[in-house]
């Protein structure tokens, strides 16, 4: 506790990135307004990097820049520590270290609370101090407080989100200039919008660690990274996306969190979803998260969703909360997961073979008479009925043709018996292309 309420409160940054500098000049640039709003002025007493003398873009100058993190999270001048080094196990170490040492902690790191947070919020809870991750998820969009706190008069029945950038900007280049999906995942990266090592962002780790979180706080269950069906966009060619356009559909990189009857569904992968709904026209690195909720119905959650200032926007708005609190009641602040610990609620998580939606499958055919009414008597005996058949030219001199078919709803396990027996005859040349269609109607 401050001996003064009016006595500054010192923050101190693990990692002085990206982030970590957009941080400090949002601090610096909007000092009055943060203080204004949070009671307090906020300083930034330490900050731990790994080369001190670089240049980066913000001024170090006010504050004292340290190597080793420890110094930071072990300061008794740093009451709030906010970590933005990235990474799991030694930013885990950190903060459990901090949250002993009583330290308010602020994150934008979304693996770390996807994979390790219910132990870091029990942590947390036992020193009653808080754990505030509002730039984890949707960078600027704030939309972990607006779940939380906003809708929490709702019973959430649904979340849908493009919520990452890079996988975003390389389905909208595909589709807008006609090329494949390497050079421009080239492009991304040659612009910053993606690492010399995408596979976090292109195989949709990164969206399953957004969406865990997004669950756990929409749902009041445990966080539970491990059970969310996770698919990439590496598989995609031009020709899906082209033949998804031609039957009135854009194909975007989706995390869904849903409750069905069978408990909750946790799945992140390509859909395809008409092209008059708002969500399917987001391009671009943008982000967008669909929420319903029983009373306030569908809301659309827009913006900058990763970026320097966007993401500071959150960690900052976050060290206001946490500068808010500070005089508070520790037993009555905004739980960590929106419900009130003890609440959790052991829920059933769906498996990838309950999952019901409908279907686009792209199919490669021997052309000669009688092969498509084989498919279509496969799907039939399974009960998948058809919305639409597209088969295209052949293309060159080439005896087969691809044939584009897209399904009304149906259970997982009864595609995968469909998938299997389409891909056993003998007049189909290449595995079957499936990809997900959402309608969003609700």
């Amino acid at each position: 506790m401050l001996d003064s309420p009016m006595k500054p409160v010192s923050i101190g940054l693990l990692g002085l990135g990206t982030v970590g500098c957009g941080t400090v000049n949002v601090l610096v640039r909007n000092a009055n307004e943060i203080t204004r709003r949070a009671g307090r002025a906020i300083e930034i007493g330490m900050a731990a990097t790994r080369d001190p003398a670089r240049d980066r873009g913000c001024d170090t100058s006010g504050f004292e820049l340290v190597q080793d993190p420890l110094e930071v999270v072990e300061s008794p001048q740093v009451e709030v520590v906010v970590e933005l080094i990235g990474g799991e196990q030694n930013a885990k170490d950190l903060m459990l270290r901090a949250i002993n040492n009583r330290k308010h902690v602020v994150t934008a790191n979304k693996a770390l609370i996807a994979v390790h947070g219910n132990e870091i919020f029990e942590a947390a809870q036992m020193k009653k101090v808080m754990v505030a991750f509002e730039a984890a998820v949707g960078g600027g969009i704030s939309i972990i407080k607006t779940i939380r706190e906003g809708l929490a008069g709702n019973r959430i029945e649904q979340i849908a989100g493009i919520i990452n950038g890079t996988a975003n900007f390389v389905l909208t280049g595909m589709r807008d200039q006609d090329r494949d999906f390497a050079a421009v995942l080239a492009d991304a990266q040659r612009l910053g919008y993606a690492e010399a090592d995408p596979s976090f962002d292109i195989k949709g780790i990164d969206a399953a660690h957004k969406l865990t979180i997004l669950a756990a706080i929409a749902f009041g269950i445990p966080l539970q990274y491990d059970k969310v069906y996770t698919e990439g966009i590496g598989q995609l060619t031009r020709d899906d996306i082209k033949h998804a356009g031609e039957l009135g559909y854009q194909i975007k990189h989706l995390g869904i969190a849903r409750r069905n009857r069978d408990g909750i569904e946790m799945r992140v992968h390509p859909t395809l979803i008409p092209q008059r709904r708002l969500i399917a026209n987001v391009d671009g690195v943008m982000n967008a998260i669909l929420v319903c909720g029983d009373a306030v119905g569908p809301t659309i959650h827009y913006g900058a969703g990763a970026g320097a200032d966007p993401t500071a926007s959150a960690v900052v708005a976050d060290i206001v909360d946490v500068v808010r609190a500070l005089t508070t009641d520790p037993e009555n602040r905004v739980p960590h997961l929106a419900f009130q610990p003890g609440t959790l609620a052991s829920v059933d998580i769906v498996a990838p073979d309950e999952f019901e939606t409908a279907y686009f499958l792209s199919l490669t055919a021997v052309d000669r008479p009688g092969v498509l009414a084989d498919v279509t008597r496969i799907l039939g005996d399974l009960k998948i009925s058809i919305e639409a058949i597209l088969q295209k030219e052949p293309p060159g001199n080439d005896d087969t043709v691809p044939v584009i078919i897209l399904t009304q709803r149906t259970r997982e396990r009864y595609m995968n018996q469909a998938v299997s027996k389409i891909e056993a005859l003998a007049a189909i040349t290449q595995r079957v292309k499936r990809i997900r269609v959402e309608h969003f109607n609700d």
